[in-house]
């Protein structure tokens, strides 16, 4: 099934400058339209639903970015939270229905989500919220072979059907030790495309999810860092740089965080030790 025909690209009408020549074309681009996610939950033996979240995001696995993106804000506390996800057909909308047992933090669901870099939460209380929600120190057992590390990349870009249509996705996947990817997905907004793997890595049980790592395509922000660290994946990769607060949380939390992975190099700011060779 074509990614024009899931809704992922569309094609146009293009203008093409070289030189002197100008000819008119019929090019793709990537699709970006808002998603809402709706979260029902039991409160008091009433059925409530509340929207807790819209983004722009390219169509296509909208369950997994829903389930992951709650993951990712500690609403979700695993798979078993989740009585039925299910899109809402026609208006770009996704159900979360929990559980009649689970609770829901409303305060949580009201605050202002800090994973914005232009929200203007400091640094310290980014990471003083991280230990408010219980996140510790990683383990895990992942262990990769630096010539696997250079091959993501490649592996990546491989896996992009999308990209290769547009050039205009980011990516993200979930990869083993020896640097096999589990999971591939893409869209607009690099979080999402994250969102994306996690929810489908927590839906098959895979969370935390200390065996494996996530690379991503674009630069390594601190919400990336964070969305690898709730779970549980001792390891982020980045064809782009890292930013500031990206290595200080990935420090302090011993995130293994490697950036500018291209070619034949990459730069290694914390945890190098999962790294062998």
């Amino acid at each position: 099934e074509s990614d024009t025909m899931t809704g992922r690209s569309r094609a146009v009408e293009v203008e093409k400058n070289r030189a002197d020549l100008r000819e008119t074309l019929c090019d793709k681009v990537a699709v970006e339209e808002p998603l809402e996610i709706r979260l029902g939950f039991d409160a008091d033996g009433e059925r409530e639903t509340h929207s807790v979240s819209i983004t722009m995001r390219t169509p296509g696995d909208d369950e997994e970015l829903a389930t992951g993106f709650l993951f990712g804000e500690k609403i979700l506390q695993s798979w078993d939270d989740v009585a039925v996800v299910k899109p809402c057909r026609g208006d770009n909308t996704v159900r979360v229905e929990l559980d009649d047992d689970v609770s829901v933090d409303l305060e949580r669901l009201t605050r202002h989500f800090y994973t914005s870099s232009s929200c203007g939460v400091c640094g310290k209380a980014s990471l003083d919220a991280l230990h408010v929600q219980g996140c510790a120190p990683l383990a895990g057992e992942l262990q990769i072979g630096r010539a696997s590390l250079l091959e993501l990349p490649n592996s990546l870009r491989d896996a992009q059907t999308t990209f290769e249509e547009t050039g205009g996705l980011h990516a993200a996947a979930a990869f083993d030790s020896s640097g096999q990817l589990v999971v591939v997905r893409e869209d607009v907004g690099r979080h999402n495309a994250v969102d994306k793997v996690i929810g489908a890595l927590l839906s098959e049980g895979r969370i935390p999810a200390g065996d494996l790592g996530l690379v991503v395509s674009g630069r390594a922000s601190f919400e990336l860092v964070q969305k690898a660290l709730v779970a549980g994946m001792p390891m982020l990769a980045a064809v782009g740089a890292p930013s500031s607060l990206a290595v200080e949380l990935a420090q302090e939390f011993n995130v293994t965080l490697v950036g500018f992975l291209r070619g034949e190099s990459f730069n290694v700011y914390a945890a190098g030790e999962r790294i062998a060779g």
